[in-house]
């Protein structure tokens, strides 16, 4: 195989990660709609899979652990996190004097 042994060329990294992402997508479609749970466990366990949703595609579609700059992508992941968790907050404090 020569020096480029680490190159495959089916990208079954992304066809698994495709698959547990739509696994996680429709279980959390099936605990909205079938589960019977209540209201705030229904969003507690959708926030959870969303989560883990999002870890999976950082580390199976972004490469998150193929860089030799390992500390520059933590900071931009971190930057990233904040600037998410700014957005919602925001826009929930917002919407807050709506209703």
């Amino acid at each position: 195989m020569g020096a480029n042994h680490h190159h495959e060329t089916f990208p079954w990294k992304h066809v698994v990660g495709f698959i547990l992402s739509l696994l996680l997508t429709f279980a959390a479609l099936w605990v909205a709609l079938s589960s019977g749970l209540s209201t705030a466990a229904v969003i507690g366990i959708i926030v959870i899979l969303a989560v883990i949703q999002a870890s999976l595609q950082l580390f199976m579609f972004m490469h998150m652990t193929e860089s030799d700059s390992g500390k520059i992508q933590t900071i931009n992941m971190a930057y990233s996190f904040f600037i998410a968790i700014v957005v919602v907050v925001g826009s929930i404090w917002t919407m807050s004097f709506v209703l």
